[in-house]
């Protein structure tokens, strides 16, 4: 018996820095990882690549990295924040100089044979960023709202040039979700996002004629929001329309300078028909695909679509598709419910956190996986345009597979900590 008593000592030490994980959050990114593997060989069976190997020894490092953040004290950020926010926008401009070009953009950077995307990793430097600002000071002030949305300007314009339309977007609403989570009111974020709005009204004007209507009351409806909820109410209310008037104008005319390959990826998912073997392909084909599978799916390497490379980059940005054909309705209603699951319980680590700079990074990181979740599987399925924006823990990508096990022992190590530091109080 005595000899017994040292083995559980030793066991409790090692288990000890991790005692308040939330071991449920790592077993279901874990095992995204692993299904994101097996469709990945799936989708490359006849082409005898080796991502899907790839994509569990990079998850593996992945999973390790997050360990090690779990039990280090994520409120030592704070102090590293300007550093940090340094490095982030050192390694984009990094990019502009040195960064190698595909598919049309200049992404990455090649170190030691890999292609590296800061890009990714610029997104956890913006949330750490915006956590630590918003819990110094709540952004329920217009001050600190402009100073918070002038820091995440230098990042999202060195990503937006590279060009990287998909990531800037996660730029947008990484801040919004902290925003929202930092007391801005909730009038301040649609007009925040009300120019953007605008413009797309502008420019639809001529497809038909109720777009003059639908134009017209969202820029009332601006001016309202603008009355109630700025300082000086005639002036919000006179701001806000002519902020929304100047945007769709100059929208209309940056429209314009468009090339026309752009414009399809913008337009095509409203009717990929008119360009069938051109910019709507990638949708049609996805839908066919997504479709075919029915409830159950044609199972596992089974999909016609998916084995004959109907779509191209199935295995990263279209990789829901590949699901859907494969497993079918239900497949797809599993990995979303285990997404959901993911959701729920940042939610409940972000609402239980110690202080606010903890909270504000659980909301950064849930923020990120919500957008690109709803992004990606809403361009399969023909709701949303294309953007390139990856499926966590599924799509294969080193950078962002990294970059989502980085954000998750973030989450990991504000739950890890929260009692701990409590008690110690």
């Amino acid at each position: 018996m005595l000899q017994k008593f040292p083995r559980r000592i030793r066991w409790k030490s090692l288990v000890q820095p991790w005692q308040h994980t939330d071991w449920l959050l790592f077993v279901l990114t874990v095992g995204l990882t692993a299904f994101g593997g097996l469709i990945i060989r799936s989708t490359e069976l006849n082409q005898g690549w080796t991502d899907w190997y790839q994509h569990w020894i990079i998850g593996a490092i992945g999973f390790v990295i997050s360990l090690a953040i779990a039990r280090s004290r994520y409120d030592n950020l704070m102090q590293s924040r300007w550093l940090i926010y340094g490095l982030t926008n050192l390694s984009l401009l990094a990019v502009i100089f040195l960064g190698t070009s595909a598919l049309g953009a200049q992404r990455w950077i090649t170190i030691g044979g890999f292609n590296i995307q800061p890009s990714e990793f610029a997104k956890l430097g913006i949330i750490v960023t915006l956590a630590a600002i918003l819990s110094d000071r709540p952004a329920s002030t217009l001050p600190v709202l402009v100073r918070a949305l002038a820091i995440t300007a230098v990042p999202w314009a060195l990503v937006f040039v590279q060009p990287d339309l998909g990531t800037s977007l996660v730029f947008g609403a990484i801040t919004l979700g902290a925003l929202y989570w930092g007391d801005a009111k909730p009038g301040w974020l649609l007009l925040l996002v009300s120019p953007l709005i605008s413009a797309i009204f502008f420019n639809l004007i001529g497809l038909s004629p109720w777009f003059i209507g639908l134009l017209a009351l969202w820029i009332a409806l601006t001016g309202f929001i603008g009355w109630r909820t700025l300082p000086w109410h005639r002036f919000g209310a006179a701001g806000a329309l002519v902020l929304n008037l100047v945007a769709g104008e100059l929208g209309h005319i940056a429209w314009g300078f468009l090339k026309d390959y752009q414009k399809d990826r913008l337009i095509l998912f409203l009717d990929p028909d008119k360009d069938p073997l051109g910019g709507g392909y990638h949708l049609i084909q996805s839908r066919i695909a997504i479709g075919a599978g029915e409830l159950w799916g044609r199972g596992l390497t089974q999909g016609t679509q998916t084995q004959l490379n109907f779509i191209p980059e199935q295995h990263t940005d279209f990789i829901f598709s590949a699901i859907g054909e494969e497993l079918g309705f239900v497949g797809c209603f599993v990995v979303l419910l285990v997404f959901w699951v993911i959701c729920l319980r940042i939610i409940i680590i972000a609402q239980n956190a110690r202080d606010n700079f903890g909270s504000l990074l659980a909301i950064g990181v849930l923020s990120m996986l919500v957008f690109q979740v709803v992004v990606n599987v809403g361009m399969t399925i023909g709701l949303a345009p294309v953007t390139g924006i990856p499926l966590p823990w599924i799509s294969y990508g080193r950078s962002a597979l990294i970059t989502n096990f980085v954000a998750i022992g973030l989450v990991q190590s504000v739950a890890n900590f929260r009692q701990r530091l409590n008690f110690r109080d």
